[in-house]
């Protein structure tokens, strides 16, 4: 007669809680051999381990216990392939979501490290900047003619083309604007594109650009409505020195700081244009 075990020992012997036994049995899917009559405790046997093994290894493969019991009730090893084959995707789809995300903490904490480090407000400087890619959205609204309330509407809409795309929440950060080099060269503040930088595998063609590498007129700022002044004095600037601007102007959000007391985004920017400097400058 084989030796009974109590769910004590049974769960001794597995490395599972009693709590879990008790739970699998309420849920069908691995009872007791028998219950006692008089005293209603539960008795195991040891080859019924065996089961128990299966039901371990498909919970730890992310098999819910339903999808266990229906296994259990009807085994079919096609109809198993194809379970498992559901949860290998999802993983891969988890795994996606767990680099997005990691890489947006990455990033956050760069831009926060820039702020501690960046130059004091209304000061210019020359940087090197590297290429980098873009996701833009163009709303149709130019925002300079308006206040930081028609800006956070543009944000509603690029947050929605991103969530429409796939992307997660912890891609909408950070978000800027685009003055493009034609409307800059005739001194128009005119932008209606936000943007975000993005890993360039995240973002969708009729989405992505590319800003190359090379040399940049920066002004750093802290305050929104401080913008077209100070993008007018790095126009001069650009002017003093006597280089050639290349490509669009960009105001770069660098960190946000919320401003719980006023109920608004709080923002600092590195404000750039790309220019180039002719032979005799060097």
């Amino acid at each position: 007669m084989a030796e009974r075990l109590t769910i004590g020992q049974m769960a001794k012997l597995n490395h599972v809680s009693e709590q879990t036994l008790r739970l699998y049995d309420k849920f069908g899917i691995f009872s007791p051999k028998l219950r006692d009559e008089h005293n209603h405790y539960r008795y195991y046997d040891i080859r019924q381990s065996a089961v128990l093994d299966i039901i371990q290894y498909l919970k730890s493969l992310g098999m819910s216990l339903k999808e266990i019991r229906a296994q259990l009730q009807s085994p079919d090893v096609n109809e198993i392939e194809a379970s498992l084959r559901r949860r290998h995707a999802q993983i891969d789809e988890e795994i996606r979501s767990l680099h997005i995300q990691q890489r947006a903490i990455r990033r956050t904490i760069e831009s926060f490290e820039r702020y501690r480090n960046s130059p004091p407000c209304g000061m210019i400087v020359l940087e090197y900047i590297g290429k980098r890619e873009l996701y833009r959205v163009d709303t149709g609204v130019n925002f300079y003619e308006h206040g930081i309330e028609m800006y956070e509407n543009m944000l509603r809409k690029l947050q929605s083309s991103l969530m429409a795309d796939g992307l997660p929440q912890s891609c909408f950060y950070n978000a800027g604007t685009i003055l493009r080099r034609e409307h800059l060269l005739r001194r128009e503040m005119y932008s209606t594109e936000v943007f975000v930088f993005l890993e360039p595998e995240l973002i969708p063609e009729k989405h992505t650009e590319t800003i190359p590498a090379g040399c940049y007129l920066c002004i750093y700022c802290d305050d929104f409505h401080k913008e077209a002044e100070y993008a007018a004095r790095l126009l001069a600037e650009v002017e003093r020195q006597g280089c050639r601007i290349c490509g669009d102007y960009l105001c770069e959000v660098l960190a946000e700081i919320p401003m719980m007391a006023r109920q608004e985004r709080g923002m600092f920017f590195r404000l750039q244009i790309p220019v180039e400097f002719c032979n005799s400058m060097l």
